[in-house]
């Protein structure tokens, strides 16, 4: 896999890079700032950007605006999100457009090597891959839309492994549940959410999406 690295701490960046480059992967830019990450897109077209929320030169949000802007410029450029907090507000604006190939992950997951790396290889593949705590912090926050409070233990407790990415056999693995028991639950959850099999947008990323919007 092609990747480029936008990271502003020279350590993390410079981990990153030997991490990926030793376990097969090419990284073909590795840059600190804003400016840069949408130069090195635009030129090498990886195949998945690494980019930290916050870069020079306000420490704020630059990361995330040049993310968008790839975005924008390629609505399916696969973008993995690295962030030292939970940011509800960061991970809305990644999904808004219901394309996927987006990753929300905070920056301690790195060092949980498989997962990481089963991340990056989700987010490539065009689907989801939303750091576990995040999604438990969102979930524990959102109870106002009746759609939402419809869905039943079981039903959030496999919406939130959607929103992590994981695939139906994934699931079934993890809740120890039969493949028609989690395509009867998904079923459920898309047509409590009024997300109808017409809708032409990713349909998973979609009810994520409507979870996060609460």
């Amino acid at each position: 896999m092609r990747i480029v690295i936008a990271e502003d701490l020279l350590l993390l960046r410079d981990g990153l890079v030997r991490m990926l480059t030793d376990t097969g992967h090419t990284v073909v830019a590795a840059v600190d700032n804003a400016p840069d990450l949408e130069r090195a897109v635009l030129e090498h077209r990886p195949d998945l950007s690494i980019v930290d929320v916050r870069l020079p030169p306000g420490f704020r949000d630059e990361g995330l605006r040049a993310a968008l802007s790839v975005r924008r410029q390629d609505p399916k450029a696969p973008i993995l999100i690295l962030s030292q907090y939970v940011e509800r507000t960061y991970a809305t604006e990644l999904l808004a457009d219901g394309n996927g190939a987006i990753g929300y992950l905070l920056k301690d997951r790195v060092t949980a090597l498989d997962e990481f790396l089963d991340a990056l290889d989700r987010v490539a593949a065009g689907g989801t891959a939303m750091d576990p705590e995040v999604i438990r912090q969102l979930f524990a926050r959102n109870t106002r839309d009746q759609r939402i409070t419809a869905l039943t233990a079981r039903e959030r407790e496999v919406l939130a492994l959607v929103a992590q990415g994981l695939s139906n056999s994934a699931i079934c693995t993890e809740l120890v549940l039969a493949p028609p028991s989690v395509e009867k639950h998904i079923g459920n959850i898309l047509t409590k959410l009024d997300l109808p099999p017409a809708d032409n947008t990713h349909r998973r990323v979609r009810a994520v999406l409507e979870y996060l919007n609460q």
